[in-house]
């Protein structure tokens, strides 16, 4: 370690060192030698989105600069524990951070830093390195389908709850890309994108049963991944016969979507939002196991996850049916355990979650509030719901606006009365931009 010379401490989250970085690393060098503070996923997950890049990887880009002479893991936001652990006689940090999420932090930190003599040391933030070379770099790292198909296990790992909005085409998986909200120093966005059979069938005009194919919706899919960086779960119904599933996981793994899930139903399918269920049946237990290992030994990472949905409650059987299915499934394989349900309360999802939770086989839980939409998030945590899907709810928003703009023109015979309810043009080339 560092002995008999000045201790530099700064802390860095970011994917990769832009020359602002080093700028403020050359001055930091000046007043001694710099101990890299590297932020886990877990910590980083808590104030803002997660980086492209795992953390391993992470370590090792800072671990290059050549003004860098000790780079440590820093495992919380807070920087009290490795400033008690180094006890630098600076803390660097761009001047950045004295608003937002993080202020509290930086008070926290002077005060710690008093108890041996240190010192914050701010320098200030540069803005004269562009913007738009720095999200440009970003997004190269961000589309590369690996470190996307990564990032959705490393969610999971990181986060208490992974929020996971729906998206049909480019501009709704643009819209669920950049929304994010600030409330109590707590930082609030959409996770990943929701690739439902449901919206892309409807917003094509079609039914809900598979009229549109798996070619068709991975050609959309290419459009979306083109404008965003966050991971995609890909909703594939049954995944059709067991012989084609290996073609569709191969598509999918390829250009970076991060899981599929497929649902334990048989035939012609039939949406499970609806209340009568006549026409559908459950795949046998064993069958549906087959599909799993089938997507096991296609896959090439085992970072693309296996999700099993369970349609036992939908069809109306018990939770002693639905917790034999997600053991066998987990068995199998499955990485994740998806149980669908049309109750519009959520007591048959805990008590399976309450039962799933003590086997040995126990799997994280997903979840889609689509009939329960009353139920909060932290319950959901309480009852170890790892995955929230918000299902359909930007084409349904879509739906009705689209809809009175349309009327109001009519009646109106003009555009003028519209114009209160619809986004200037200037705001949509923006969000484009």
């Amino acid at each position: 370690m560092i002995k008999n010379k000045k201790k530099v401490y700064i802390a860095f989250s970011t994917d990769i060192l832009v020359e602002s970085h080093v700028n403020i690393l050359k001055k930091a060098s000046k007043l001694g030698k710099i101990i890299a503070g590297v932020l886990t996923d877990e910590a980083i997950a808590s104030y803002k989105t997660l980086p492209h890049l795992p953390y391993d990887q992470r370590f090792q880009n800072i671990k290059k600069n050549k003004y860098i002479n000790y780079v440590v893991e820093q495992s919380k936001l807070d920087y009290f524990d490795n400033l008690i652990k180094f006890k630098p006689d600076y803390l660097v940090h761009g001047d950045d951070w004295s608003y937002g999420i993080q202020k509290n932090i930086r008070k926290r930190a002077i005060k710690i830093l008093k108890g041996w003599g240190g010192r914050l040391v701010e320098f200030p933030y540069d803005y004269k390195y562009p913007n738009s070379k720095i999200r440009s770099l970003s997004l190269e790292l961000g589309t590369s389908p690996i470190n996307r198909q990564l990032k959705l296990s490393r969610l999971i790992k990181a986060k208490k709850i992974v929020k996971i909005l729906e998206a049909h085409n480019p501009i709704s998986a643009m819209i669920v890309e950049q929304s994010n909200h600030i409330s109590n120093d707590t930082f609030y966005e959409f996770d990943a994108i929701w690739s439902s059979s449901l919206t892309d069938s409807v917003s094509r005009g079609k039914p809900d049963n598979q009229s549109v194919d798996y070619s068709t919706r991975i050609l959309g899919l290419n459009e979306i991944l083109e404008v965003t960086t966050k991971p995609i779960i890909f909703d594939a119904d049954n995944g059709g016969k067991i012989e084609h599933l290996p073609f569709i996981i191969k598509s999918l793994e390829r250009i970076g979507i991060s899981a599929v899930v497929l649902e334990d139903k048989v035939g012609l399918k039939q949406n499970s939002l609806l209340k009568n269920q006549n026409k559908s049946s459950q795949d046998s237990i064993n069958n549906f196991c087959k599909k799993i290992k089938v997507c096991l030994k296609t896959r090439i990472s085992k970072e693309f996850l296996i999700i099993a949905r369970i349609e036992s409650l939908v069809l109306d059987k018990k939770v002693d049916d639905a917790l034999k299915r997600a053991v066998a499934y987990s068995k199998a394989g499955a990485d994740l355990i998806f149980l669908s349900c049309k109750d519009s309360s959520p007591k048959k999802l805990f008590l399976f979650s309450k039962l799933f939770s003590k086997s040995l086989y126990f799997k994280p839980i997903v979840a889609v509030p689509s009939t329960y939409s009353q139920v909060k998030e932290a319950d959901l945590v309480k009852n170890n719901i790892k995955i929230v899907i918000y299902a359909n709810h930007l084409l349904r928003a879509s739906y009705p606006a689209m809809f009175n703009v349309a009327k109001n023109i009519l009646i109106n015979r003009r555009a003028l009365e519209s114009e209160r309810d619809i986004a200037p043009i200037k705001e949509i080339i923006n969000l484009i931009k």
